[in-house]
């Protein structure tokens, strides 16, 4: 199988760093193909902009215009490669410390860049997408380091649901363009990380790539799959008991 990892941290020595490390290892260990794209290492360039697109004869708005240039073959040549790593995987990990409640800005300049128009969605409403977009057939699944406690991130957290706060990554960005994730490997109070935890924690982290082909994807539903009106608002019904909102919504029981 053909792994793509996707990693930011400015630190090499960092915790996020050993993980990274030890993921490649492990999935070749295992046999597996692995492509790595480290974002700080790269020096990536962060921000989308028309230096991006190439020579376009007029602009429109910067969407239909980095679509036009994907037509035209003429997105810069980083862009390209990056496409290029992640059409030819059969599996991504996207790896990154939770920073306000996100990902690095490296990082997010890399998904505004690279899942340009045309490439992992399109405009108009017929263009498939939640599910059944361009890059369906490939699992994802989400790695992470916080210094918060797991109770801090759960349903009453002071933080809020995790799957709330990942929903944007998870299911706005990698399920739309039509990935599967998986649960993701989520390394909680990442600041208080002895050798002993270390070793468990690269066991567990072991186990879920050992694991990777069995193991289900978090069930979100396509937007093509009959659950949505035609306002793209889920149906009447459908939802689960006392469930009003959230991400929870968006999964099929």
């Amino acid at each position: 199988m053909k792994f793509f990892v996707l990693y930011a941290h400015p630190d090499h020595t960092s915790l996020s760093a050993s993980l990274h490390r030890d993921s490649v290892s492990i999935l070749r260990e295992l046999g597996h193909e692995v492509t790595v794209s480290d974002l700080y290492a790269m020096k990536w360039k962060a921000t989308a902009d028309y230096e991006d697109l190439g020579e376009l004869d007029e602009h429109d708005n910067f969407t239909d215009d980095s679509g036009l240039a994907m037509e035209k073959g003429q997105l810069a040549a980083d862009i390209v490669e990056e496409q290029r790593k992640i059409s030819e995987a059969d599996a991504v990990l996207v790896q990154f410390p939770l920073w306000w409640f996100s990902m690095p800005a490296i990082m997010k300049g890399w998904f505004d860049r690279v899942f340009s128009n045309g490439f992992a969605y399109g405009t108009t409403r017929s263009w498939p997408r939640y599910g059944n977009g361009k890059l369906q057939g490939k699992k994802a699944m989400v790695m992470l380091t916080m210094g918060a406690g797991t109770p801090a991130v759960s349903e009453r957290g002071v933080s809020g649901d995790l799957n709330d706060i990942l929903f944007p990554l998870q299911r706005g960005t990698l399920h739309y363009a039509g990935m599967d994730p998986v649960p993701p490997f989520v390394v909680p109070s990442a600041y208080r990380m002895d050798e002993e935890r270390y070793s468990q924690l690269k066991q567990q982290l072991r186990q879920r790539l050992e694991t990777w082909e069995p193991t289900a994807p978090i069930g979100y539903r396509c937007q093509n799959g009959g659950d949505y009106d035609e306002q793209l608002r889920l149906k009447p019904g459908l939802e689960p008991t006392g469930v009003h909102s959230g991400y929870k919504l968006h999964i099929a029981s």
